[in-house]
């Protein structure tokens, strides 16, 4: 009895301080709280009590897959009730000379071939029907780009393919390589409206497969090429004109990324230009998000991911050869595209519901949507809040050749400003 009066003296006060009302049901039955509050967490097993008095906000995410926990509210006001949980700043953690040692090991062996194949399949591979029910028409699984406030989702997506098409400077007959080339997005808008050559790659059977279909169905055999294919297997392929790569940077692994530019740099014809797109951690040392929060997208969502600080990108795209002209952060854009994910999941519940189900046993299908709702809206605030960023950085490949270019004797196929971008 002494224990459960402390243990309510102590979540009393802690929810009290939540931007939102919450209230806690207890396993014994017992509430603290207000009953109409907005968020209300049921616990079914003491087990992850402790998470919530510690602001072990990922941890309290994955009681809430496995089932010791119930939530129920809006999945904005689920954010703002976990933001008001967290004890300390999610980005500022400086790790010591041990932790680096071990992260760099791990990262080696999490990225080997035969890895990295499993882990693109276990989250992408998921169900294609799944990410139909919230993703845009074209399936474009990356940052949106909103041109403008009142774009849609979908118009935001294609302004993004156009965004990099228009950053990479396209040109009608150049090769493309898309690497990680996802349902096909950037591939077919660059050889639909820019007459390019396009050659993606994935590790995902499923994408694979789609974008095969699609390839047949739009007629562009001969223009548009997917393989499955990893980036370090690129022998016999001869270089190309431009290259792109959106949402891959982040699967590569830090141990690997010096080895993912150089193959950047191997694979791009000299004055090309190279654009990568991907989500950079907010802090400098932290190689993911603390409070659990990392684990949570670990565990659940993608096995192996890791995220480096721009710096760290920019210092090894640098060492690869690679000049970087042009880099922009397109976090806010994220968080909004974040959020309109979330919102159209939560709107498609039921359906997402059918769909995995009939994938999967019932009990997988609730443990992967239970995740999935907690990291799209998990993500989408970590976004707004500048916990996590979201760079486009473009690179060239120097020709060495000082009698070309917008200006002779400056050594630059690139353009002198960004009005080209924005035409």
């Amino acid at each position: 009895m002494g224990c459960m009066k402390n243990l309510l003296s102590t979540l009393e006060p802690l929810l009290a301080k939540l931007p939102v009302t919450a209230s806690v049901q207890l396993a014994s039955g017992e509430r603290i709280g207000p009953e109409q509050s907005a968020v209300q967490l049921i616990f079914r097993s003491p087990k992850a009590l402790a998470a919530l008095l510690d602001g072990q906000v990922g941890s309290l995410g994955a009681a809430i897959v496995e089932g010791w926990v119930d939530v129920k509210g809006q999945a904005r006001d689920i954010m703002a009730a976990a933001a008001g949980l967290l004890q300390a700043d999610p980005v500022q953690h400086r790790p010591t000379w041990l932790e680096q040692t071990v992260s760099k090991a791990k990262s080696l062996a999490m990225h080997t071939l035969s890895r990295d194949a499993e882990q693109i399949q276990f989250h992408y591979d998921l169900s294609d029907d799944f990410y139909a029910l919230w993703l845009d028409p074209r399936r474009v699984y990356s940052c949106a780009y909103y041109q403008s406030a009142d774009m849609t989702l979908a118009q935001a997506q294609e302004a993004k393919l156009d965004h990099i098409c228009k950053k990479l400077r396209l040109q009608p007959g150049e090769r493309f390589w898309d690497i990680g080339s996802g349902w096909g997005g950037l591939i077919f808008w660059a050889a639909e409206n820019y007459g390019v050559q396009a050659h993606g790659i994935t590790l995902s059977r499923n994408q694979y497969e789609y974008v095969q279909r699609l390839i047949a169905e739009k007629g562009l055999q001969g223009r548009v090429q997917v393989e499955l294919r990893d980036y370090r297997q690129m022998d016999g392929v001869e270089p190309f004109d431009k290259i792109g790569s959106v949402g891959m940077f982040e699967h590569v692994g830090s141990a690997n990324l010096p080895g993912y530019f150089q193959t950047i740099h191997g694979m791009l014809k000299p004055g090309g230009l190279a654009l990568v797109h991907g989500i950079t951690a907010g802090g400098v040392g932290n190689a993911e998000l603390g409070a659990g929060m990392g684990d949570f997208i670990s565990r659940y969502i993608f096995p192996g991911g890791e995220l480096m600080h721009v710096s760290r990108v920019q210092h090894d795209m640098g060492q690869s050869g690679l000049e970087m002209v042009d880099t922009e952060n397109l976090r806010p854009h994220y968080a909004r595209t974040l959020w309109a994910w979330s919102d159209a999941l939560e709107a498609r519940m039921d359906e997402a519901r059918a769909v995995l189900v009939a994938q999967y046993d019932a009990g997988r299908a609730e443990r992967a949507l239970r995740a999935y709702r907690l990291y799209l809206a998990g993500c989408a605030m970590a976004f707004e809040r500048g916990w996590i960023a979201l760079h486009q950085l473009l690179c060239s490949k120097p020709d060495g050749n000082l009698q070309t270019g917008v200006m002779k004797g400056a050594q630059s196929s690139y353009p002198f400003n960004r009005e080209y971008i924005y035409r």
